[in-house]
């Protein structure tokens, strides 16, 4: 007999894959963490009931949240990751050789623990000495932090809902901007432009009160809502240019100087929401 896994996207539609076998299962303090062996997407973890990443297009989704604010900053050496207790962002920051410290701060201790069991190639970056993991909540660890520390941050959040909603927010975007060096990046998830273009603008709004420049950009993630993912990256100083020849020198499978160049096109439906806004 077969096992299917599905997770709804709306109430009329989704993703769904056969699974090999069930590898964990957990019920944290904050949210429940399935751990599936597929066989179209090797191993998928699940927070719950949602797909997080799967082993198959986990590269796409983390080398676009890191490399596209990164080779837009001059030089990073301090980086502070939110979310992402998976270890992907990071794995991704470590590829940037002038990066002295990464801070991450992850709400659940269980996520580390499940990756770093079942997702060793994807949370390996959580070992290096340059790593500092903080088990916390991301809008207090925001709030306290003194102004300047970080060159980029970076936020690796789930749906913006519970908890992950607050990491949407006008306040905890002022302390990001606040906590960023001169020439600071920003950049976060923001969800699919054809699902949630409203929650896009909004977000939008907010963070263009905050950073004097701020850009949507996109990738494809096979295994998120609609297939199409986007991201927004806010600039401390807007006058600041890409390292674009060097986007070359680093080992991703996705991400180059030209997708990093077409990634900001934004598609006409969303454009025009955002001049009405």
């Amino acid at each position: 007999m077969s096992i299917w896994f599905t997770e709804k996207h709306t109430p009329h539609s989704g993703i769904t894959m056969e699974v090999r076998e069930g590898l964990y299962h957990h019920q944290s303090p904050y949210q429940t963490i399935d751990v599936l062996d597929t066989h179209e997407f090797g191993r998928v973890l699940l927070l719950d009931g949602l797909v997080m990443l799967t082993e198959r297009d986990e590269f796409v989704y983390h080398e676009m949240l890191a490399h596209v604010p990164l080779i837009s900053h001059p030089d990073p050496g301090r980086v502070l990751v939110i979310g992402g207790g998976d270890g992907g962002t990071v794995r991704e920051v470590l590829k940037h050789s002038g990066v002295e410290r990464i801070t991450l701060v992850e709400i659940d201790e269980m996520v580390v623990r499940a990756a770093l069991e079942y997702f060793p190639e994807i949370s390996s970056g959580l070992k290096d000495p340059r790593v500092d993991i903080i088990y916390g909540d991301g809008v207090d660890f925001v709030r306290s932090v003194s102004g300047g520390r970080y060159d980029a941050v970076l936020v690796d959040s789930t749906d913006p809902v519970g908890p992950a909603e607050a990491l949407f927010s006008e306040e905890f975007f002022t302390g990001c901007h606040r906590s960023l060096s001169k020439g600071g990046v920003f950049a976060s998830q923001t969800e699919s432009p054809f699902y949630h273009s409203a929650f896009m603008a909004q977000v939008f709004t907010r963070l263009d009160k905050v950073f004097p420049q701020a850009r949507f950009y996109f990738a494809p993630v096979t295994t998120y809502p609609s297939g199409n993912w986007s991201f927004i990256l806010g600039r401390k100083e807007p006058d600041v240019k890409p390292r674009l020849n060097r986007a070359g020198d680093l080992d991703t499978r996705y991400y180059n100087d030209q997708i990093h160049v077409s990634s900001f096109a934004l598609p006409r439906f969303l454009a025009e929401m955002l001049r009405e806004r």
